[in-house]
């Protein structure tokens, strides 16, 4: 299994106060032990708001402790360089990632930065976004090679746009069942699955910071129900190919 979603929280490391909040920690061991019995062998590790770009050396120090077949996703600074970018590639950075919940985004920086990154190391753009917004950034999404949407996309009011996603190559993260506004999950699951079964990725979102609850073990019960035969590409094979993990 490889969860394509989680945040380790250090407490070595710095934290930004994002909207008033700071996290709990929530370290490796945490994570191992929340994930028990679940067959976990990699996954990728996520800069969440409240870490900004001050979060990379936490990130790249869970990197290398979790090791082998486990990958990062981060921010950017607007003024990251191209050795920078090359640097973290080479550390196990696979995709940047914009927060377009919480934090302010200047669009084009948005745009130049993904681009680049994709052009310099073959990164993926990843938006934690709500789905109502995806269609004012059809000019962003229009000029980005590889995209990924966290949390299902938050919501079913942009459903029809994030399933065009979907259908121009774009990867829906199942994660955050317990963070998004979506009544039915196994109907979006099933709405997404049906357009493109290489879509899907699992994670599990842990800690699961401000939801209204962290991941349980039979959120897999509700993807199974959803996704049948292709479980195994979803719970893996799929985040595996799209972060360039090996099997």
């Amino acid at each position: 299994m490889f969860d394509a979603h989680v945040h380790i929280i250090d407490p070595r490391f710095p934290l930004v106060e994002n909207n008033g909040y700071l996290p709990d920690p929530f370290t490796i061991d945490d994570y191992h032990r929340r994930m028990v019995g679940l067959g976990v062998d990699g996954g990728a590790v996520v800069t969440a708001s409240y870490q900004g770009t001050l979060g990379r050396p936490g990130l790249l120090a869970a990197l290398e402790e979790l090791g082998e077949g486990w990958v990062g996703v981060t921010h950017l600074d607007p003024d990251a360089t191209d050795e920078d970018i090359v640097a973290l590639d080479r550390a196990g950075v696979r995709g940047v990632r914009f927060n377009l919940r919480r934090s302010a985004t200047d669009v084009q920086v948005l745009t130049s930065q993904a681009l680049r990154a994709h052009e310099l190391v073959g990164w993926h753009a990843e938006f934690y976004v709500d789905a109502t917004l995806l269609l004012s950034l059809e000019p962003v999404f229009a000029k980005l090679p590889a995209v990924s949407i966290d949390h299902l996309g938050m919501s079913t009011r942009g459903l029809s746009y994030l399933l065009n996603l979907v259908d121009r190559g774009a990867k829906v993260k199942a994660t955050g069942f317990g963070r998004a506004s979506i009544d039915d999950i196994g109907s979006v699951l099933r709405r997404i699955h049906a357009v493109n079964p290489k879509a899907l990725m699992f994670g599990t979102d842990l800690p699961g910071t401000r939801a209204r609850r962290a991941f349980e073990a039979a959120d897999i019960d509700i993807i199974a129900d959803a996704v049948g035969d292709d479980l195994e590409a979803v719970l893996g094979g799929n985040a595996r190919e799209w972060y360039r993990c090996p099997p």
